[in-house]
């Protein structure tokens, strides 16, 4: 073979071989970028997964109808845990094991939420949790972050309320879900910086039907002045109406666990004057056109309306935060390494989403502040600015 015939092959070899790595590269941009999640989109905790995942669905489709992340997909795998924790687990574990996900948004619950960590922080991958009890990130976990606010400083925004209006004994109705003992444990700890005593303490399970015995037991307690329910979903609709059925009269206040429609309908003619503490999702319109934040929810609330033909919920909107953050962290490093991810997440800055303003770090796995939450009243169905 002459000297030129070999420099002619050789060349040849070396155009082919950059067009096989050309292909492989291709090939490899293609892969779908893996987003996992496990929502309780049916049982007792229904009231926060559906929403969620019809967001996480709405907003993935959205993605992907713009040509994706990077250049590459989003496929979205997500299994329903019913809010049994045990099931969680095993869908967790799946999804790290058997689906390789690249990231994790999930986690209704704070029980599910915290039945899985410890499958994440050993498979080493990042997880936004979207459950409201403050334990999912206190004490901070390397590879979990959230975003919906916490259960202390939805309790707090309460209290600041009684306070005002010289409320200092206070009985609680708190449910056995992971988040109604989260939030007891969390009350109890803020109260006295608000001159609060609890005179009075009673507990249902998610799954009750009738609260009346515990309710006739607070009514007839001395000395309360105002009653507070910790729980989410069905519970607290149930408690709201044994409530009006029994004609007390005290100020009822709940947390963020109810902060959607759904309570509304449930509660029906039995919610008038009932307050809670709430992101700023249910009450976007009463906003200042200033607040950063009224842009965000009106958007996400118009497309949420264009393709349910409903209104969304906070539970919905933590979803769309934890989303964003998710792609957010993707495409600001480039790719889907673990744990490059993870530290663009800590570095969360300035995010304005639907809970508020966060802003995380390696201490601050949430981000946000007692600011992220307003007081709202029921007035007419209707959620309201309280003044």
């Amino acid at each position: 073979m002459s000297t030129l015939t070999l420099r002619k092959t050789v060349a040849a070899l070396q155009t082919m071989f950059v067009a096989f790595l050309a292909l492989i590269g291709a090939a490899y941009a293609q892969d779908p970028i893996r987003i996992g999640s496990f929502l309780s989109v049916t049982g007792p905790a229904s009231f926060l997964g559906e929403p969620e995942l019809k967001t996480l669905q709405l907003y993935i489709e959205k993605t992907n109808s713009k040509g994706g992340i990077l250049g590459r997909k989003l496929e979205f795998i997500h299994y329903d845990d019913g809010g049994d924790a045990s099931k969680a687990n095993g869908f967790v574990k799946r999804l790290i094991e058997s689906d390789k996900v690249d990231i994790i948004v999930g986690g209704s619950t704070t029980g599910t939420t915290m039945a899985s960590i410890p499958l994440i922080e050993k498979a080493e991958i990042p997880f936004i949790s979207i459950a409201g009890g403050v334990v999912v990130v206190e004490p901070v976990k390397k590879w979990v972050f959230k975003t919906p606010g916490s259960d202390r400083h939805s309790i707090e925004r309460l209290m600041v309320d009684m306070k005002k209006k010289g409320i200092k004994n206070v009985a609680l109705m708190v449910e056995t879900s992971g988040l109604g003992q989260s939030s007891k444990v969390e009350a109890h700890k803020v109260a006295p910086n608000y001159g609060i005593t609890f005179t009075a303490e009673e507990s249902y399970n998610p799954k009750d039907t009738d609260m009346t015995p515990q309710l006739t037991k607070i009514r007839n307690a001395p000395g309360v002045q105002a009653v507070a329910v910790f729980g989410f979903g069905q519970g607290p609709a149930i408690v709201t109406r044994n409530y009006a059925q029994l004609g007390i009269k005290l100020p009822l206040y709940h947390t963020h666990g109810v902060a959607s429609q759904e309570f509304a309908r449930l509660t029906d003619n039995a919610n008038e004057g009932v307050l809670l503490s709430s992101p700023s999702l249910l009450v976007a319109d009463e906003l200042p056109t200033s607040d950063p934040q009224k842009a965000v929810l009106l958007a996400y609330r118009d497309e949420y309306r264009k393709r349910y033909n409903d209104d969304p919920s906070t539970f919905g909107g933590y979803a769309y935060d934890a989303l964003m953050l998710a792609l957010g962290a993707i495409n600001k490093v480039g790719g889907t390494n673990k744990e490059q991810v993870r530290n663009a997440l800590e570095q969360t800055k300035n995010y304005v989403g639907t809970a508020g303003m966060a802003n995380m770090s390696a201490a601050d796995h949430m981000g946000l502040s007692l600011s992220g939450f307003r007081l709202v009243v029921i007035k007419q169905g209707k959620f309201r600015l309280a003044q």
